[in-house]
């Protein structure tokens, strides 16, 4: 008997041990979120903004941790998936966060060619996708999404702002009425290209402006000379070109051997916020071309902003520094760390306190009341999402983008003009490698 009774207290014991530690990893679950964050961290689009929005999307979470977690209690647990640049690999990796994993909120998604079948396939399961950085319309455009958002611009309003721009300045700086300019509208052919493109044409056209040529090509294309040569017939003044970073250092280097030239390039973000990179390959010759996109929030006026978020860019600016050694800090950074700040601190605080949970229904009423107004975000615009019904449900109803021109290493806003750090130079100056 004495001998079945130690064995009883040690099993005893040792159920209670047991017990006790799946207490503590329940407890250390239910003080952790899960969330995973979708980039390309391999293929051409990591260079393309991909690894910078990643980490702006970590430092973020990093900064949030250390304050105690969503809101002081919940410690964020990150799970990365590398999308590798290809769309079927995104879409697999989704699905390998949400039923293997079993994560509720997907962050990230550069590419809108991987945005547009991940935004589907998340609705469909009723988790949430928090998109920062793919811009296309197309993702949203009448496809009354409930479960996925996006805080970032869409492509309609590059092509917003590349009219307005051109309207506002032909007369001035050109000397041309803005019926009598030409422009050349080239775009890769996936949605982000297609989707910037189509704006800059409809735009474009309502503002009276010259469409001379309208031509999409593979990101993957391996010439370009064609497309060379037939803006050189077109006789356009002016070149919008929606690329990545292979094909734009391509098409840039082409144009330069068939001597292209024109009065201005405008950029639509990807490939042309990677400054740095292109100026590696191009030093001085990309001097004074332009960049639609969301600023990068190291360029604007603190002082114009609401109190606190000077601080939050210059820790996002020492952050990005130091993780990677880079002396340009990117748009993308401030995209990847932008969207997801407000994912973090107002939304799922809301989330938990207002509807009981991080469940992914709680999650969508809490990202639909948020209700910030302008200049409450560290890339100055405010965060306010269509409600369902609308064309464009999910997507952010303040999001702006600006106009950027680079001199020499530095970057200026030049539009609108309201908010511009300086004068834009336009058109090229004489002696520019690729100004007419």
């Amino acid at each position: 008997m004495p001998t079945s009774r130690r064995q009883l207290l040690k099993s005893s014991a040792a159920a209670a041990a047991a017990l006790s530690l799946d207490w503590t990893r329940a407890q250390a679950q239910a003080e952790t979120l899960r969330i995973g964050l979708i980039y390309d961290l391999t293929g051409p689009f990591a260079a393309g903004g991909s690894v910078a929005s990643s980490v702006g999307a970590q430092i973020a979470i990093d900064l949030v941790n250390e304050k105690g977690g969503v809101g002081g209690k919940y410690k964020i647990a990150p799970v990365a998936a590398d999308s590798q640049s290809k769309p079927d690999v995104a879409i697999n990796e989704a699905e390998r966060l949400i039923s293997q994993e079993k994560i509720d909120i997907l962050n990230g998604v550069y590419a809108s060619s991987h945005a547009v079948p991940l935004a589907a396939k998340v609705e469909q399961q009723k988790k949430i996708l928090w998109i920062t950085t793919a811009v296309s319309t197309a993702v949203f455009k009448d496809k009354n999404l409930q479960y996925v958002f996006r805080a970032q611009i869409h492509s309609d309003q590059y092509g917003q702002a590349f009219a307005a721009f051109l309207a506002e300045h032909a007369q001035g700086k050109l000397g041309m009425d803005p019926k009598d300019v030409k422009v050349a509208l080239i775009h890769e052919d996936g949605p982000y290209g297609v989707g910037v493109a189509a704006a800059d044409e409809a735009y474009a056209k309502q503002a009276g402006i010259q469409v001379v040529l309208r031509e999409g090509y593979s990101a993957s294309a391996p010439d370009l000379s064609v497309l060379v040569t037939k803006i050189k017939r077109a006789k356009a003044d002016v070149i919008s070109h929606a690329g990545y970073n292979p094909d734009i250092t391509l098409f840039l280097r082409q144009a330069r051997e068939s001597g292209l030239r024109f009065k201005m390039l405008f950029g639509a973000g990807a490939g042309y916020s990677q400054l740095d990179k292109l100026r590696a390959t191009f030093g001085a010759d990309i001097d004074n071309f332009c960049n639609i996109d969301p600023v990068p929030a190291q360029l604007l006026d603190p002082a114009k902003l609401a109190p606190g978020m000077g601080d939050l860019t210059n820790a996002m600016v020492t952050r990005y520094k130091a993780k990677t050694g880079a002396t340009d800090v990117p748009p993308h950074c401030s995209m990847g760390f932008n969207q997801t700040w407000v994912l973090l601190n107002n939304v799922l605080p809301v989330a938990k306190e207002k509807y009981g949970s991080f469940e992914p229904e709680a999650i969508r009423k809490a990202a639909l009341d948020v209700d910030i107004p302008a200049g409450g975000t560290i890339q100055g615009y405010g965060v306010k999402f269509f409600p369902p019904g609308t064309p464009l449900s999910g997507q952010n109803e303040r999001s702006t983008p600006v106009v950027m021109q680079n001199a020499g290493e530095h970057i200026s806003v030049v539009w609108p003009t309201n908010i511009r750090t300086q004068d834009p130079v336009f058109p090229l100056p004489k002696g520019s490698t690729y100004g007419a």
